[in-house]
């Protein structure tokens, strides 16, 4: 008998064929407390899990008393208590590399609408206020040659690096847990501190996970380092910055604007500041949000599921020191 596994996004029909000949699958609507209540047997019986959001902790893997397996729908896995799953021998899969290249576009698309008011700019248009030649209230500020300042240099800072390098002429400037003589090498990046890196940056680019060392990493002290001029973009996860803080930042003018794939709470209240403000470009964490990746992250997902309970895992696992067992 195939394993049983819940689904709980829905995902390509081609995709879904793929799961439904190497498992019994149960599809539901999120990991809900309503629908853990509605389908308690079901995640009873589970042996493997597969979609994204939904807080997977150790009460609900009390729930899931047989579960082996995990695979999200995503590079970042914040929703997951590893701890509570490795105690439990359970696997965690994710998606880290199809991603990659997607992401990068988006942070440099969040630089270039940021420093050029694209947003605003074009809402202005719209609006018909556009009756003559522009002056110096409709203008933004150059990117080319200016320094860029990534926060977080994994595959995604190195996708990012190269745009910014060979494409706009950008020193790369990085923080991160180890140097990284690839980036160094390859665009002649220089690590910095964390204090180097807000002083000098006239980008900065977040691309950190969420965890108890980066949360509010960036908050007031911090922002009151960075440049009057400078643009804070953030596609890692919304709580690396301090929002309350950001906001009064952008608001007194300590520093220049923002561009924002993710937030504290998501979906943003339509009662943030951060709407408010014209030197705020927010999205709504659209980094992987093309067909094309969406697509391939649940393929990754799929496979990485089937790997992963099939005793075949050779990649995309986040606690693989389980596997030795």
């Amino acid at each position: 008998m195939n394993p049983a596994v819940v689904l709980y996004k829905s995902i390509p029909d081609d995709l879904r064929q793929r799961l439904d000949e190497h498992f019994t699958v149960t599809e539901i609507n999120g990991l809900t407390p309503e629908n853990l209540t509605r389908y308690a047997d079901v995640f009873r019986q589970a042996e493997g899990l597969l979609g994204s959001g939904g807080k997977v902790d150790a009460e609900f893997l009390a729930q899931a008393p047989k579960l082996r397996a995990a695979s999200t729908i995503s590079v970042g896995y914040d929703t997951f208590d590893v701890d509570a799953m490795n105690q439990r021998g359970v696997l965690l899969m994710h998606t880290p590399t199809v991603l990659t290249e997607t992401v990068a576009d988006t942070l440099m698309a969040l630089v270039l609408a940021s420093a050029r008011r694209v947003v605003e700019v074009a809402e202005r248009v719209k609006a018909g206020e556009w009756k003559s030649g522009v002056g110096p209230d409709w203008f933004g500020i150059d990117v080319h040659h200016k320094k860029m300042g990534i926060l977080g240099m994994g595959r995604i800072g190195l996708a990012l690096a190269q745009r910014a390098h060979f494409g706009f002429g950008m020193p790369i400037l990085y923080n991160a847990r180890k140097h990284h003589p690839q980036a160094e090498e390859r665009f002649n990046a220089q690590y910095c501190d964390l204090d180097t890196l807000l002083k000098e940056s006239d980008f900065l680019c977040i691309i950190l996970p969420l965890t108890e060392q980066t949360h509010h990493l960036i908050g007031r002290e911090q922002l009151a380092k960075m440049k009057q001029s400078a643009i804070l973009i953030n596609a890692g996860r919304g709580a690396v910055v301090d929002e309350q803080a950001l906001i009064r930042a952008l608001q007194d003018g300590t520093i220049h604007a923002a561009g924002l794939d993710v937030f504290e709470q998501e979906p943003l209240p339509v009662s943030s500041p951060l709407l408010k403000l014209p030197n705020v470009v927010a999205v709504p964490h659209i980094g992987s949000a093309t067909h094309e990746t969406r697509y391939g992250m649940a393929k990754d997902a799929v496979d990485n599921l089937i790997a992963a309970l099939s005793g075949k895992v050779e990649k995309n696992c986040v606690n693989p020191q389980l596997l030795d067992r």
